[in-house]
């Protein structure tokens, strides 16, 4: 993972047994859209998280494509039914293919 992109991500736990829950993601990213100049004049290479996916115990629950418009440091939140204890793993994809990833275990009361 490169070291200027940190994925965090809250969780609320416990959850009730089929609550709703609110899931908020925060990725430390320059989003860089390929349209400004350094100092010496020379265009920054695009490199945005062009696609965030969620699977909650394996099934997908979340997915977007992200497109040049979205902001640096991106927030996302989404929300999803609590159905059982598990597992969130969540992936960002770069343009030059790199993946980011984290997970965060989910508990049911």
């Amino acid at each position: 993972m490169a070291e200027d992109v940190k994925p965090r991500i809250r969780v609320p736990s416990p959850a009730k047994k089929g609550e709703i829950i609110e899931i908020k993601t925060l990725v430390s990213h320059p989003m860089e859209s390929g349209q400004r100049k350094d100092a010496d004049g020379k265009t920054i290479p695009r490199k945005i998280i062009n696609r965030m996916t969620v699977t909650y115990n394996g099934k997908t629950v979340f997915d977007a494509k992200l497109e040049p418009a979205i902001s640096a440091n991106p927030l996302i939140s989404f929300f999803v039914k609590a159905t059982e204890s598990g597992q969130l793993d969540f992936t960002w994809t770069d343009d030059d293919g790199s993946l980011y990833k984290v997970s965060q275990t989910i508990t049911i009361s």
